[in-house]
């Protein structure tokens, strides 16, 4: 598989259950390959910035640390899960370069240089790159989860666009609990299968116009069984940052079992 640039490049994940793709999870084995083949397929970048699910503050807050630790933001795992380590470098020059950019398009910006990296951020970099030597930058989710303020967040990035940072989404395409821990039905399974179509076709068909694909994630309530495969959206609005960064339809689409449910990642 060749390298493709990395300059300006936009990546959305579905990151799977905490810790389980890091602990050999039968479950995680089609994301783990994924996430694998990816690190092959985009060229190494200089700098990560990434969206975490696991993330929401009232405004745009990043890491300004130059060592964030890990923050072991699950519970109920085995003691191995809570022993990872993924000593990746923060960025604070990059930090305060993305503060600048959110701020000449108008949010309020703050760096915070306590918090550390939560595990939508070293879980799947782990995978990767495990030898974690990529800097990485963490960019909050805003509270409100409003649609439209998560894709102007993504455009506000795009002066990274010229530089060899990856801006990493990582959420889940598919995040309902209460299905993740209960027997699927024929029901259940066409209505992931719905959610996942449209989002497919909304991220990277050519005959969408722009503001069209733009419109369609702005509503994204309507479309097929969305509140069933997102109860709560907050493992779907990193795909808007980076849509917002790249503004262009997916080049490619990545789709895999994950858990019991179908789930997808996409590539701009």
């Amino acid at each position: 598989m060749g390298n493709t640039s990395a300059s300006g490049s936009a990546l959305y994940i579905s990151h799977g259950g905490g810790p389980l793709p890091l602990l050999g999870d039968a479950a995680h084995a089609e994301l783990v390959a994924v996430l694998t083949g990816l690190a092959a397929t985009v060229k190494r970048p200089a700098a990560i910035v990434v969206i975490s699910a696991h993330w929401e503050a009232d405004v745009p807050t990043l890491t300004g640390a130059a060592a964030p630790p890990l923050v072991y933001d699950y519970y109920g795992f085995p003691q191995a899960a809570y022993r990872i380590k993924y000593p990746a470098p923060g960025d604070p020059g990059l930090a305060g370069n993305i503060a600048a950019l959110l701020d000449e398009a108008g949010f309020t910006t703050v760096l915070d240089e306590q918090r550390g990296f939560d595990h939508g951020l070293f879980v799947p970099l782990k995978i990767m790159y495990p030898e974690a030597s990529v800097p990485c930058v963490q960019l909050s989710l805003l509270s409100g989860l409003d649609p439209d303020a998560h894709i102007r967040l993504g455009r506000a990035l795009a002066g990274l666009q010229r530089r060899d940072v990856l801006v990493l989404g990582s959420g889940f395409s598919f995040h309902n609990m209460q299905a993740f821990f209960s027997a699927a039905t024929d029901d259940t399974a066409a209505m992931n299968r719905a959610f996942e179509q449209w989002l497919i076709e909304t991220c990277s068909s050519p005959d969408l116009g722009e503001e069209e694909r733009r419109q369609r994630l702005i509503d994204w309530t309507r479309a097929p069984a969305a509140r069933y495969c997102h109860p709560r959206e907050e493992h779907l609005m990193p795909l808007h940052v980076c849509y917002g960064f790249a503004g262009s339809a997916a080049g490619r689409v990545f789709e895999f079992e994950v858990m019991g449910v179908k789930a997808s990642a996409y590539l701009w």
